[in-house]
């Protein structure tokens, strides 16, 4: 009699692959959403200094090779806010043709800011974290490599066929791969709640895939609300865990929850 099962198991090896790049995935958008764009760019919140330093610490382990300093992150994401859509927003998809062309010039503009090589109005200074040596650590070119050698060893151990090494990549850009959705999608397609003079909109439920920051136009309507849901169906997981840690005392909302 045959026992066979009615659905196929996954080999063992690309289980192990699978797991690795969820993982990565997921942790990196929380990193890059709680830490960097809700925490470092909107103040939504604030947290003991032992705290900020672990989740900077976070964010640096986490993105490894695409490791954003705090202090670039914050200055380039509020100067999207402030001219979100027009010719001086540094990643609106309205400027570039494709969103590889935006991201490129993304990196661009975080390698200037992280090198202090370009001048920034005074309004958007400050008010962000700083650790000037994890940050030259996380920008130095040697470390970066050796975070996406690591990277590539796993697959190069573990992936049962080469074809899954085209992941690769991925975990390597992981950070700027998240911006490109996000930035790309939340002003090209999906639905709007409110009128916002920018072509923000929302992208759920797809924007589970980035934990809650696809909802742009709820965000650009309300950047120091910690969730991004407007709307009774919309899900914003990160704002769930500032919920969270809101009521364990990590956080302190800056709005009420």
């Amino acid at each position: 009699m045959s026992h066979e099962s009615p659905l196929p198991c996954p080999e063992p090896l690309v289980l192990i692959i699978a797991i690795f790049f969820v993982t990565h995935w997921v942790l990196a958008a929380f990193v890059q959403v709680f830490f960097l764009h809700r925490y470092a760019a909107h103040r939504q919140f604030t947290m003991s200094k032992g705290w900020e330093r672990f989740f900077y610490l976070l964010t640096y382990v986490v993105l490894g090779s695409s490791y954003l300093p705090p202090y670039a992150y914050a200055v380039l994401h509020r100067m999207h806010h402030a001219y979100s859509d027009s010719e001086k927003d540094p990643h609106s998809p309205e400027n570039y043709r494709t969103p590889i062309g935006m991201i490129l010039a993304t990196r661009r503009s975080f390698d200037d800011l992280a090198h202090r090589r370009t001048e920034i109005e005074p309004r958007f200074a400050g008010g962000y974290p700083e650790w000037p040596a994890l940050d030259r650590l996380g920008w130095w070119a040697p470390g970066q490599i050796a975070w996406g050698v690591a990277y590539a060893l796993v697959y190069i151990v573990y992936a049962p066929t080469v074809w899954l090494w085209l992941l690769i990549p991925v975990h390597v850009l992981m950070a700027l791969v998240h911006g490109m959705l996000v930035n790309w999608c939340g002003h090209r397609y999906g639905y709007r709640n409110h009128d916002t003079r920018d072509v923000s909109t929302n992208v759920f439920p797809v924007d589970l895939l980035v934990l809650g920051d696809m909802m742009q136009n709820n965000h650009h309507k309300h950047p120091m609300h910690t969730s991004t849901a407007s709307r009774w169906f919309e899900i914003d997981v990160v704002g769930l865990v500032i919920r969270g840690l809101a009521r364990i005392g990590v956080v302190h909302p800056r709005v009420p929850i």
